[in-house]
């Protein structure tokens, strides 16, 4: 059985990766939305890219991990990507986290030392993200 749902798997990089507009601010949605571990692994690394490029304290990013498959390798590589990206992210939302291990979650908090606040729809964390 595939680790996606139909049509899912199709997906471009360039479309799980990708900014949209809420409320006339840039958000940069990382959508890991029904992906396996290996996927995972290679869009995180076009994630890093994208942050990489961007002004310090500029980026506003919602992260939908529903149904996402997790392994070592995924949680490492998140909790590196998680210090690496700090300079550039002002806020970061979460979506779908029911998926990710609760140990896992608060993990990454802590190892960050950032607030990753998580929300039921991309809608609620995007509302949250423009707020200020």
């Amino acid at each position: 059985m595939s680790a996606f749902p139909a049509g899912r798997a199709q997906l471009p990089v360039d479309e799980r990766i990708r900014f949209t507009e809420h409320r006339g601010k840039p958000i940069l949605v990382v959508d890991l939305s029904h992906c396996g571990a290996d996927y995972i692994l290679t869009l995180l690394e076009e994630f890093r890219d994208k942050v990489a490029s961007q002004p310090p304290d500029s980026l506003l990013v919602l992260a939908d991990f529903t149904d996402a498959s997790f392994d070592k390798s995924v949680i490492t590589r998140m909790k590196e990507l998680l210090v690496l990206d700090r300079p550039y992210v002002k806020h970061a939302a979460w979506v779908g986290t029911k998926s990710l291990p609760h140990v896992y979650y608060e993990n990454f908090k802590s190892f960050s030392k950032r607030e990753l606040p998580s929300f039921d729809t991309r809608e609620e964390a995007m509302d949250w993200l423009v707020k200020d």
